[in-house]
């Protein structure tokens, strides 16, 4: 379900495989159990959490106090996340801001809006792979459900292998997952900054060398020229 990446005085950093569900399911628990089970802990607590297709960097607070103060940087947009997709499809734009207000779409889906009441905000980048395929670097500056998902659909890009946002009939085969990953997070705690990298290792697609040869140019995603908010 997850792998250790780091494991510090005050949080856990895990890698999510693709395909797990972060809550509770009907027969295991949520990942949060799973892990504090696993490595004999106390008190584990979520402060943000990945879509069951999204693989890649999760936080976990070790104490109440630590959970506070990380869940309000994640709140108040203090944390910087960049994620990894794959699409299949060719975009309106190759790159710039997705930008405006979310909106429940059918079968439980969402969707973007031309209104800005308060929108979801995502920067991105993209690159060709060859074969039909095309990589994205994101950065989200909101934390909205589905937000990337739903930001690539936009722009006639859906996530390959998105169950609720990709059509399968214009699938010329099945994917082996859905290629989204939590690539990069940077954050202060306790006045001490922190960076993770973690590349994606599951997926055909990702593990290719098409993709390592086109994401040679965004590993360090916190130093590119970002399109204007």
């Amino acid at each position: 379900m997850y792998t250790l990446v780091e494991d510090r005085e005050d949080f856990l950093i895990v890698d999510k495989h693709p395909g797990v569900n972060f809550h509770k399911g009907p027969v295991t628990g949520g990942i949060t159990t799973i892990i504090r089970e696993d490595l004999g802990m106390k008190e584990l607590y979520t402060v943000h959490r990945l879509d069951i297709i999204t693989s890649g960097l999760l936080v976990f607070a070790k104490s109440k106090e630590v959970a506070g103060e990380l869940s309000r940087q994640f709140r108040e947009r203090l944390i910087e996340k960049y994620y990894i997709a794959i699409s299949d499809r060719r975009p309106k734009k190759k790159q710039g801001l997705i930008k405006g207000d979310m909106e429940k779409a059918r079968r439980g889906g969402w969707k973007l809006a031309r209104t800005m009441n308060d929108p979801a905000i995502t920067q991105f980048f993209s690159q060709s792979m060859g074969e039909g395929l095309r990589l994205y670097i994101l950065k989200p500056h909101t934390g909205k459900t589905h937000q990337i998902r739903v930001a690539l659909k936009s722009i006639s890009a859906p996530v390959y292998g998105d169950p609720m946002y990709h059509k399968k009939e214009y699938l010329d085969k099945e994917p082996d997952r859905g290629y989204l990953h939590s690539y990069a997070l940077r954050f202060t705690l306790k006045e001490q900054g922190y960076q993770f990298v973690h590349m994606p290792d599951k997926g055909e697609c990702f593990t290719s060398k098409a993709f390592r040869e086109a994401f040679k140019q965004y590993e360090k995603p916190w130093e590119l020229n970002w399109p204007s908010l």
